[in-house]
Formats: C-alpha cells, sequence, structure tokens
C-alpha cells in the first residue's frame, strides 16, 4: 500500500465528512515545531480529539481554526 498525503487522504475522507487526524509528530512535523510547543498549545487549549487508544490526535483544520483565532486574539 503506498503511503498517502494529507492532501490525499483529506480528500478521499472529505466525501465521508471526516477529516484524518495528525499525530502529535505529524503535527510537529507539520509546523516545524518541538513537542514541547505542541504540549504548550494543547495547555492553551488547542483542540484534542478523543481516541480509543493511547496518545493524541488532531483534527488539522480544528488546529489551524485555533491557531487563526490566538493570532487574532488581544495581547492581554
Amino acid at each position: 500500500m503506498a503511503t498517502q498525503t494529507l492532501a490525499e487522504r483529506t480528500q478521499i475522507l472529505a466525501t465521508t465528512g471526516l477529516a484524518p487526524l495528525l499525530t502529535t509528530a505529524q503535527l510537529m512535523a507539520r509546523y516545524g515545531v518541538s513537542n514541547w510547543t505542541v504540549n504548550e498549545w494543547v495547555k492553551n487549549g488547542c483542540p484534542v480529539e478523543p481516541t480509543a487508544f493511547r496518545g493524541r490526535r488532531f483534527d488539522h483544520t480544528k488546529v489551524q481554526a485555533w491557531m487563526t483565532e490566538q493570532v487574532s486574539r488581544p495581547a492581554a
């Protein structure tokens, strides 16, 4: 089985109403950040998808929306 890109998985799942979920490592790679940064994002409200197994998963669309909200929020 060939490895699919995120864009390919997103397109395939779009017809089902689902979105591919990213692992912490995939999210780190996508944004070029460390595990510490992802942990800080989660502490600050970054959306995490519930799973039936160990580990966190992230819906990229929800993470993007959360990040946009963070940028537009005035500094305290």
